[in-house]
Formats: C-alpha cells, sequence, structure tokens
C-alpha cells in the first residue's frame, strides 16, 4: 500500500499534469464550439428538415449497424478467446484491418469490390453502392472490427473453468457458451454494441466513398457536417457536431454505468 508521500511524489504529480493538460486541452475544444453560436440558433438549425432526416437515418443506420457488429463480435472474439490454432496471430492481424487503414481507403476498396462480378450478382439481389443499405455496410465494417476488438478482451477476462464444469455435468461446449459464458459476458456484449454505435455514428469516409452524401437519402449526421461546411453554412455544422458529441458522451456514460451496476 502507497503512502502519501508516494501518492504525491514528483513523479505522479508530472504523470497527473500530462493528463490534466490533454482534459483542459479537450475540454477548450468543445466549450469553444459549444459557445460558438447560440442556442435559438443550434435549434433553428437542428430544425432543418434535411438534418432531421440524417438524425433519424443515423440513429437507424447505427442501431443496424450495433447489431450486426454484435452477432459477428461474440463468435469471433470468443473463437480467438478461446481456440489455438495455426495462423492465429495472423488472423488477429487481418480482423485489425479496418483500424489501422485510413476510412476513405476502405470507402474505396468497398466501392471497387461492387464494381467486381461478385459485387455486381450481390448487388442484383441488394443494390448497395450509394443507397442506405451501403451506409450499414460501411458502418458495419468499421465498427464490427473495433466489436470483435472488445468482445476478445472480454472473453480473455473471463475464467472457462465455468465452461469446463458445465461440460462434465453434461453440456455442451455449445451450450456452455450459450447458459454460462454469455450471461456472464452480458457487460462485454453491451459494450462491444454500444462501441460499435458509437464508431458509427462518426463514421464519414467510407460512407462518403461508398454510399454517397445524397441529401434526403443516404445524408447522415457526419456528411451533414461536410455538406453544411461545403456551402459555409457554419451554424449547421456546429449543431450536428453538438449533437454528435452529446450522444458519445451518452454512449460512453451509458458503459461506463453499466460496467459498474451490471
Amino acid at each position: 500500500m502507497s503512502s502519501p508521500r508516494q501518492r504525491l511524489s514528483p513523479f505522479w504529480v508530472s504523470l497527473g499534469v500530462v493528463a490534466g493538460l490533454y482534459l483542459l486541452f479537450l475540454v477548450a475544444m468543445l466549450t469553444a464550439t459549444a459557445s460558438y453560436s447560440s442556442p435559438e440558433d443550434l435549434l433553428k438549425a437542428l430544425g432543418k428538415r434535411e438534418i432531421q432526416h440524417s438524425i433519424v437515418l443515423s440513429l437507424i443506420t447505427c442501431t443496424i449497424t450495433a447489431l450486426l457488429a454484435l452477432l459477428l463480435a461474440v463468435p469471433v472474439g470468443y473463437l480467438l478467446a478461446r481456440a489455438r490454432f495455426p495462423g492465429k496471430h495472423w488472423l488477429e492481424a487481418a480482423l485489425d484491418i479496418p483500424i489501422v487503414l485510413p476510412p476513405m481507403v476502405m470507402g474505396l476498396c468497398l466501392l471497387i469490390l461492387f464494381q467486381t462480378p461478385f459485387g455486381q450478382f450481390v448487388e442484383g439481389f441488394v443494390p448497395f453502392t450509394y443507397t442506405v443499405f451501403g451506409v450499414v455496410l460501411a458502418q458495419f465494417t468499421i465498427g464490427a472490427a473495433f466489436a470483435v476488438r472488445t468482445m476478445r478482451h472480454t472473453f480473455d477476462h473471463l475464467s472457462a473453468r465455468p465452461e469446463d464444469v458445465a461440460m462434465t455435468l453434461g453440456c455442451t461446449r455449445a451450450q456452455a457458451v450459450w447458459l454460462v459464458t454469455l450471461p456472464a459476458a452480458r457487460r462485454g456484449m453491451f459494450a462491444a454494441a454500444s462501441v460499435a454505435w458509437a464508431r458509427s455514428l462518426g463514421e464519414f469516409g467510407p460512407i462518403l466513398v461508398f454510399a454517397g452524401a445524397t441529401r434526403m437519402k443516404t445524408e447522415v449526421l457526419p456528411t451533414t457536417v461536410w455538406l453544411e461546411l461545403s456551402v459555409g453554412n457554419l451554424e449547421a455544422a456546429v449543431a450536428v457536431s453538438l449533437l454528435m458529441v452529446v450522444c458519445a458522451m451518452l454512449v460512453l456514460a451509458a458503459v461506463k454505468w453499466v460496467g459498474e451496476e451490471v
């Protein structure tokens, strides 16, 4: 147990100063943005028909993306956490590609994929390029990678012993996972879906390249900011940006609250 003198040593104080300066920088940015326009102007901007459409579309697509990402992240995260097989490290690295590649590149890769015979065959059934389905796919491509990483860490921190006990009592591996592991991983599942939702909400590059930014069709909140800035409407861009900040903070607060209470 550290003494008060150790806790107040120059080393810890210097680290606290660094963290405090960075936090001050973030608060200064958000405060400056929030105080740029009056509440009346912000509400007027958010009342625009095009922006309201982008808000609704963002909420719908981000929710669908989060659910799809969770459906992928749970089995893949469990596989990475529990299984041992050749090439596992290469698989882990490959699954992180959407995290490290520039978002614009991901959008371009999606666009090119759907110009191939395979992509054109898929689009014969479900059109993705420059459609709302394309918005969801672009969001999913990025958000799923973050959800997989979150679920991998969740299963890494869960002991495998309860599963082993369940299997000795007659459960199959699938039954043990369903009845024992998944209930224990509920906080991680909520966090994974929340991270995917928040990441999808802020996704811009892949959506712009692959789904476009057509008003009243494929326009979501990040592309709304870009469209409003492109015509010099800074007040509307600020209003939408602040709305996205509030949504992100609510998601973070929900993840912290569930992590402590569940």
